[in-house]
């Protein structure tokens, strides 16, 4: 029997996991288990308090086997590095990422972590040649497999738009924009109300990053602008902060708006054309020099997503987006072929072959 570990350092994780989860647990040789993080967030503007009971609580009402232990593990999956790794002992690490958008925070944080050794699953040619492109291909194992968490996005039947429509009372023959900005840097505070320039001849949904929701990384203020502007509008649509699952609303939107964030590159795997706020910031670097993003945003998926510079750009980007010239059509399916490899619904199939692979040679 092995003994596998899923690390869920952060909730919203979950998503990510879950398809390679569900692929594991046909197969008797594995014992599975999750362990949780703290998943802080921040109360009264001053004091941290830690998720983690609440979390662990909802898992095991679900079935899942829940452990407070790290350590005796043949294999961990993470959905980042490990934080603390020596806490996990000797054991076989497989990293399969929470987001496959453009920062480059994951191969920095997998490359930081001197003498542990990360077996990592990618979405895509283009991240392996970015990797490549720094030299730092022999930093981990690397496999293009497809990653799993895009994985139900393309499972029959298991969005349902019609259901959806109906839960939130929208027409089907209006259009639906989706508005998901990240927390930091963040479009955020730029668009402000002018998002609800949409209305009243789109529909719009709005979903926060889980961090402007918590209060430790961006301000509470984030959410509480929005929730105010649903109030107002009742053609707004606040996605809950405990509903993490924002591939239901990607599936349903004809567009979407971000910036930074991994969905955009998650909307381009889907198949549409969603707009890219391209934020009024000089380069922006980690502490150690590296760039925070591995593309220009000026110049990421140019031709098939349009791209915003200020507030009123966004009615004709979203014109431009609903409509789509054969150019950008046929620009979308060359950056999606490269971003991505796989999207079948069976990136986690790929996935747990290799990890079988991996194991069965680490047994000899």
């Amino acid at each position: 029997m092995i003994k596998v570990l899923f690390d869920l350092k952060k909730e919203y994780y979950f998503s990510a996991l879950f398809p390679l989860y569900k692929e594991m647990e046909k197969d008797p040789d594995y014992e599975i288990y999750f362990h949780i993080g703290k998943d802080q967030r921040r109360f009264l503007g001053i004091f941290l308090i830690t998720e983690t009971s609440r979390i662990a609580s909802n898992l095991r009402k679900q079935g899942y086997k829940i452990t407070e232990k790290t350590e005796g593990f043949d294999l961990v999956i993470c959905g980042d590095v490990l934080k603390h790794p020596e806490r996990y002992g000797d054991c076989i690490r497989v990293h399969v990422d929470h987001g496959v958008g453009i920062k480059t925070l994951r191969i920095r944080n997998i490359v930081r972590q001197k003498g542990y050794h990360y077996h990592v699953f990618l979405e895509g040619q283009y991240w392996y040649d970015y990797i490549r492109s720094l030299g730092w291909e022999d930093k981990a194992n690397f496999y293009i497999t497809g990653i799993p968490k895009l994985d139900q996005f393309f499972w029959k039947g298991y969005y349902d738009n019609d259901k959806l429509l109906q839960k939130l009372g929208l027409n089907p023959n209006k259009k639906t924009v989706l508005f998901a900005p990240s927390y930091k840097p963040s479009c955020i505070k730029f668009l402000k109300e002018k998002i609800t320039n949409l209305l009243p001849e789109y529909y719009l949904i709005i979903k926060l990053h889980p961090y402007s929701w918590a209060g430790k990384y961006a301000p509470h203020s984030q959410h509480k602008f929005y929730e105010k502007l649903a109030k107002k509008n009742k053609e707004v649509f606040l996605i809950p902060k405990d509903d993490f699952d924002i591939y239901p609303y990607m599936y349903l939107a004809d567009t979407m708006v971000s910036d930074t964030s991994s969905v955009i590159n998650e909307f381009l795997a889907l198949g549409k054309h969603g707009i890219i706020y391209v934020l009024p910031f000089e380069k922006l670097n980690h502490s150690d020099g590296m760039s925070v993003l591995s593309i220009d945003p000026k110049e990421w998926l140019k031709g098939a997503f349009p791209h915003m510079f200020k507030p009123d750009d966004l009615l004709p980007a979203v014109e431009s987006a609903l409509n789509p010239t054969p150019e950008m059509k046929k620009k979308l399916v060359d950056y999606r072929s490269y971003f991505f490899s796989g999207l079948d619904g069976k990136s986690a199939e790929r996935v747990k072959i290799k990890i079988d692979e991996i194991m069965e040679r680490n047994d000899k």
